[in-house]
């Protein structure tokens, strides 16, 4: 843990907003819309869907981690940050069928009447905790945002994904004036494709999304999907086999993850951070744990110690085990705020019985041989 030594550019901010909870979905069961032989779940709708979230914040408030941090409001973001990502006739669709009461426009993507706003100031708690920390408010930043970005492309929302959020707050913190170079690391189970698309061509952004090979999107997400331009080798994936596990992921980023950081040299980090790798969640099959989420947390933080003065953001994605998301992402934030408050993993000893063999292991550590050979090392900047 990290250790503080003087006033709020040593603090930990914690952005987070009541109503980003309300955003809606549709009628699905899981990720089927319902009709035909498709029966209502109990508790209705998509896997997406406030609880996760905000039982990660009322678990922080119960143990008291809440008290450790500086927890903090934002505006949404404006019409104007929003087209430095997304085409102003995707925007004004969206507006439109939100202000008539909802609707769909691209792939798992439902809400109801105003949900363009809620998804915007799900934008602005992302942009808000980059300029926080940037500008030298606070070290690092954690943004509870919802609805999440990291599918979202520029004109097509998809995976319960209606607003790039990070392509967002990056364009908004270019727009402030800070020019430096942003690594992106996306731990979410499912593939980054959103933010890959929004960065594919530059340099000055590295995209790297470590997934679980053929989730969601099952097209996308491919180790030779490299970049273009002048972003040829700045976008890296690393799709690793279901049932990988605590070993394979923290492999992962010390073998490829961390080098590649070491390489690139960012100005600020910032993680698409979700939790939907972890044992119990219904739209993935990983095996990772609280500990791992802690594990990597911990990696990335010293990295960005070593590399960029501490400057770090999350931005909350995915995860929809309702009991065990918030222990995971508490976890994380304990570490980031260096805070003594903790709330064990009620579930360590099931996870720990359940984790992939030597042999597993053995033979995903040679997969991330090979895919650290293909991806490293980086090209020169241009």
């Amino acid at each position: 843990m990290q250790e503080e030594t003087d006033g709020a550019r040593m603090t930990t901010a914690f952005f987070w907003d009541e109503r980003c909870f309300w955003h809606a979905g549709g009628n699905y069961a899981l990720t089927l819309p319902l009709g035909g032989l498709v029966q209502p779940l109990a508790a209705g709708g998509l896997p997406e869907n406030p609880e996760t979230k905000r039982r990660l914040k009322n678990l922080m408030d119960v143990t008291g981690l809440s008290d450790d941090l500086q927890m903090r409001r934002a505006v949404a973001a404006t019409w104007e940050d929003l087209a430095r990502v997304h085409p102003e006739e995707f925007l004004q669709r969206f507006k439109d069928l939100s202000d008539l009461g909802g609707g769909e426009l691209g792939l798992r993507t439902p809400f109801a009447k105003g949900g363009f706003e809620i998804a915007a100031l799900s934008a602005g708690l992302a942009k808000a905790a980059v300029l926080a920390v940037w500008d030298g408010t606070f070290r690092n930043a954690y943004a509870l945002s919802r609805p999440p970005g990291h599918h979202c492309l520029p004109d097509w929302p998809n995976g319960f994904c209606l607003l790039n959020n990070i392509g967002v707050a990056i364009g908004a913190a270019r727009a402030a004036g800070h020019q430096g170079r942003i690594a992106v690391i996306d731990w979410d189970v499912h593939h980054g494709n959103g933010t890959e698309a929004v960065f594919y061509d530059r340099a000055d952004v590295l995209t790297i999304s470590l997934h679980q090979e053929r989730n969601y999107p099952v097209d996308t997400g491919f180790i030779e999907d490299r970049g273009r331009d002048a972003g040829l080798g700045f976008n890296m994936n690393i799709p690793l086999p279901p049932g990988a596990g605590h070993v394979s992921y923290l492999e992962a980023m010390e073998r490829i993850v961390l080098p590649a950081l070491e390489q690139y040299r960012p100005d600020m980090i910032i993680i698409a951070s979700g939790y939907d790798a972890g044992c119990f969640d219904p739209l993935a099959r990983m095996l990772a744990t609280v500990e791992t989420f802690r594990a990597m947390a911990q990696q990335v933080l010293e990295a960005a110690d070593r590399l960029c003065d501490g400057r770090l953001v999350m931005v909350h994605e995915g995860g929809y085990s309702e009991a065990y998301v918030p222990f995971c992402g508490h976890a994380v934030i304990q570490e980031m705020a260096g805070s003594a408050v903790d709330a064990p993993d009620p579930l360590a000893p099931i996870v720990a019985a359940r984790q992939p063999s030597a042999r597993m292991d053995a033979f995903v550590s040679t997969l991330i041989g090979e895919i650290a050979e293909a991806l490293l090392p980086l090209p020169e900047m241009p």
